[in-house]
């Protein structure tokens, strides 16, 4: 018996200490994906790159894919343009800044505030309220332009931060990821933290929360992204110049002027300012997202 296990652990002695070989259609599945995954990143070298040229690397023919001589005479010169105005850049900024976090706040409490009751009280109707929510993924932004708009001005929160927020609270998607994934906590899990005496607040925070975190991380990337590059409240709510948005004063770099010359550097810089929160949040978060997307749940 011994001589017997002293061979076997020596035959696998000599099967890990094998060098890692990979098959030749391993090879080139690998091969494949590294060309693909330099693919997907061109985007991202073109808006660094694009941000970084000056105005004579811009407009060559036939464009060129690396910055030559990098500067940040786009970034100067997007600054400058409200440095002598009433409304400075920054207060566009902080605009979307705060409209932005108060935002994903907001969307993320109501879409779990929403999908705990449909999930687990199995209240009379619930079934037809989940249903409700779900048609509502059919209808295309723009039919609901013109009740959004009603609702807005009958509120009275037009030109306020509310009037921004108000319109993206109510995301159809976030209650249905919650509800998939509280869907999975069992009931056992509920019910012994009420015999504990927990209330159902508490239940809701200290344990619903934290275990459906990667369906708020990746909610919370979802209401970030459709907060930071919205311009509709911008447009149609804000009257009041101080209270728009960064992408709104995007949109107007280049808008009504004499060229299409003008103010394009201005434009790319500004382009990457509003590319790098998504890209940071995003990276920061991708497997939160990656667990949500696989509804892994407890395990």
């Amino acid at each position: 018996m011994k001589t017997t296990s002293a061979i076997r652990i020596s035959w696998l002695w000599k099967r890990k200490s094998k060098p890692f070989r990979l098959t030749p259609t391993e090879k080139i599945s690998a091969l494949l994906l590294i060309l693909l995954s330099i693919f997907m990143l061109m985007p991202l070298v073109y808006i660094f790159n694009n941000a970084l040229k000056p105005y004579q690397e811009l407009f060559t023919y036939p464009p060129t894919l690396w910055v030559r001589n990098p500067s940040m005479q786009n970034f100067i010169e997007l600054w400058a343009i409200t440095k002598n105005s009433a409304i400075p850049m920054s207060r566009y900024i902080f605009n979307s800044v705060f409209v932005a976090i108060l935002t994903v706040v907001l969307v993320t409490g109501v879409s779990a505030m929403c999908a705990y009751p449909i999930s687990k009280h199995k209240f009379p109707g619930h079934r037809i309220v989940f249903g409700s929510i779900l048609v509502t993924l059919l209808f295309a932004p723009e039919t609901v332009a013109i009740p959004r708009y009603l609702v807005v001005s009958h509120l009275g929160v037009m030109d306020t931060y509310f009037g921004h927020i108000l319109p993206m609270v109510a995301v159809p998607v976030g209650v249905f990821l919650m509800k998939q994934f509280i869907d999975q906590l069992p009931n056992e899990l509920l019910d012994a933290a009420k015999m504990d005496g927990a209330k159902e607040f508490t239940i809701f925070l200290k344990i619903v929360i934290p275990i459906c975190m990667p369906a708020v991380a990746t909610i919370s990337i979802i209401a970030f992204q459709d907060a930071w590059g919205n311009t509709e409240t911008s447009s149609l709510f804000m009257q009041d110049e101080t209270m728009k948005t960064f992408p709104f004063f995007i949109s107007t770099l280049t808008s009504n002027m004499a060229n299409n010359v003008a103010r394009q550097g201005a434009a790319a810089a500004a382009g990457l300012i509003m590319f790098l929160p998504n890209l940071i949040i995003f990276l920061l978060f991708q497997s939160k997202v990656i667990t949500t997307m696989a509804h892994s749940g407890i395990k």
